[in-house]
């Protein structure tokens, strides 16, 4: 495993082993802290989008192994226009031993990862979430105790959330579905890549449908980044979709509820279920950065940069 550019990319194999690191350094770390594995390390964070928990998440997590992280704004980096991303990937790959970016493009981060002769995490793009993907995952296992045979039920934009998570499960043997207005489903061929990798999937606009049984009830903000002139339209679409109490008692007793964040509280979700017995969104928050250690140690931990004469 070179780089974690997409959910959609690794192996049933590779995704276990990535869940299985995460627990190890979450049950090291609550334990003692972290072995420091990627002492004299660091990680170059490439931001075309803000994010609190991204940018904590990986800050936090290259500390706790023992190396450092460096916050690179849009402003300085100006990722294809300043300078090429080819030429930022070179010259980036030859100051740090990993590379994270939070793009709009996902195109931007497969380019950086083509030109690096270090690592290349996606932090998230307009394509996939990755990172996002396996901290859920990773937290549905532990609150359910396991991931094959489970339905998982997203609610609201078939976006890049609702992508990676879509792998994820088709990876690991549990059902989805996204429930979601008509035109705002996922794509088809998404759902053939998913069930390409082993899924069984479906899309409904039926929120009910999609809720009855379920053990996941997962949601997303309605507009994400750079569809803000969509807001409006999105507002009066997209109620039927929101989790709320009524939602909830459709799906299983033990069932858990979870958001990506931020969330819009009132629109995709109520605070009643937010902050419920049901919700595990923080506790899903926190496994940003246990999901993301994984990422950094199987990656960065003995890793020696490639030799290009570029």
């Amino acid at each position: 495993m070179k780089h974690f550019l997409a959910i959609a990319d690794l192996t049933s194999a590779e995704l276990k082993q990535y869940l299985t690191t995460a627990k190890k350094l979450k049950a090291e770390w609550r334990k003692r802290g972290n072995k420091p594995i990627l002492k004299n390390k660091t990680l170059g964070m490439v931001f075309q989008k803000p994010s609190l928990r991204t940018r904590v998440s990986f800050d936090m997590g290259m500390l706790h192994l023992g190396g450092q992280a460096l916050y690179l704004s849009p402003n300085e980096i100006g990722l294809g226009q300043r300078e090429s991303i080819a030429d930022v990937s070179r010259v980036l790959s030859r100051y740090v031993d990993g590379i994270m970016a939070r793009v709009f493009a996902h195109a931007h981060v497969t380019e950086l990862a083509q030109w690096s002769s270090v690592p290349v995490i996606n932090g998230l793009s307009d394509w996939e979430h990755p990172c996002q993907a396996l901290a859920d995952v990773f937290t549905i296992s532990e609150h359910l105790g396991k991931l094959k045979g489970l339905k998982v039920a997203f609610f609201g934009d078939g976006n890049n959330v609702a992508r990676s998570l879509m792998f994820a499960c088709a990876l690991s043997g549990a059902q989805f579905v996204c429930a979601a207005p008509r035109g705002y489903a996922l794509d088809e061929a998404s759902l053939e890549t998913a069930r390409a990798l082993g899924g069984t999937v479906s899309v409904t606009d039926d929120p009910q449908l999609a809720a009855r049984d379920a053990d996941v009830l997962y949601t997303d903000v309605w507009a994400s980044m750079g569809q803000e002139k969509e807001a409006d339209a999105r507002a009066k679409i997209f109620p039927p979709f929101q989790i709320n109490a009524a939602l909830v008692a459709l799906a299983k007793p033990k069932a858990i509820v979870m958001h990506c964040l931020p969330a819009h509280r009132g629109a995709e979700i109520t605070d009643a279920v937010m902050d419920g017995a049901h919700s595990v969104v923080f506790d899903q928050a926190e496994n940003r950065m246990h999901a993301q250690k994984a990422v950094l140690a199987l990656l960065m931990a003995g890793a020696r940069k490639v030799n290009r004469n570029s």
